[in-house]
């Protein structure tokens, strides 16, 4: 997995208490079904060269959502390193998307290892709203410090500031 990219789109909405909620997804495949700390990402995949990060995460939304990427202004996160060395660039954008409307794209693995049978899996099994709390225990650890991005754009006056 080193020297790996990926790229993707952290959605963003005003959440019910006038806080923020963003969209994560839950990781598919018989590796995450019984976790759930740790176990959901910001919706992203591979960036494959010559591709651009952001032609990229707006692609792999697509794919791992089933839904167009949202217009609106794309606001950079930066990077993160990932334990396995992968580095993962995400820009947020404020949007608003049903989870229940999602067609995950999918991907085949030998289940159970060893068995030499192939199975085909979603990409993701899921997608929820949380709030930055619930959105950082859940997440992988690395990705956490995209949480900490948002709330500082969002802070200095980033679109959906100040609502």
């Amino acid at each position: 997995m080193a020297g790996k990219r990926s790229a993707g789109l952290l959605l963003y909405r005003g959440g019910a208490d006038g806080g923020v909620e963003v969209l994560l997804a839950h990781m598919g495949g018989p590796l995450w079904a019984r976790r759930d700390a740790g176990a959901w990402s910001v919706p992203k995949g591979e960036c494959l060269p010559p591709e651009e990060p952001l032609a990229a995460a707006r692609r792999e939304f697509t794919e791992e959502l089933g839904a167009a990427p949202p217009d609106g202004r794309y606001m950079p996160l930066g990077d993160v390193r990932q334990s396995g060395g992968k580095v993962v660039t995400v820009w947020a954008v404020e949007a608003d998307l049903d989870p229940d409307r999602i067609e995950p794209g999918t991907f085949e693995m030998e289940w159970p290892r060893g068995s030499g049978t192939m199975r085909t899996f979603p990409e993701i099994d899921r997608v929820a709203w949380c709030t930055p709390g619930e959105a950082y225990d859940r997440l992988i650890t690395a990705q956490r410090a995209f949480l900490d991005r948002l709330a500082d754009a969002l802070a200095e006056g980033g679109p959906g500031a100040g609502r």
